[in-house]
């Protein structure tokens, strides 16, 4: 008599959809990931500020009647809602003591207050006067 061993089609196919409930209803209970949202929110937000000192630095230069003079952090701070449009998005912070001359960068730090622990993010900004 020929003795076969093993498990049948049907049998693999359902514990494989039994592992895979499993693994939909179990794994977003083990993993968080609103520190790294969080992180990339404060990331987005730093990129955004440095790219509208950029371009509010090449509009100083070709003498545009929009452009702002910005010397350091606290210049961006205070005139952040005229470099985004709607402004710095709420729960968001920027902060630094970093001066700069014309031309030249600073580094100010972002801060996400919406997530805790807060994350923060750099923004590198160009100074224009």
């Amino acid at each position: 008599m020929n003795v076969q061993k093993g498990f049948t089609l049907i049998e693999l196919v359902v514990v494989i959809v039994i592992l895979g409930i499993l693994s939909a209803v179990a794994l977003p209970r083990f993993i968080d990931l609103s520190s790294q949202a969080g992180a990339a929110a404060a990331q987005g937000v730093a990129a955004s500020i440095s790219s509208a000192t950029s371009i509010n630095y090449a509009a100083r230069k070709a003498s545009h009647a929009s452009a702002i003079a910005i010397a350091g952090c606290a210049t961006v701070t205070s005139s952040v809602s005229t470099l985004l449009a709607g402004g710095l998005p709420t729960g968001y912070t920027v902060t630094g003591a970093a001066t700069c001359t014309d031309g030249a960068t600073a580094t100010c730090t972002v801060t996400n207050t919406n997530v805790t622990p807060s994350q923060t993010a750099n923004a590198v900004i160009v100074c224009a006067s």
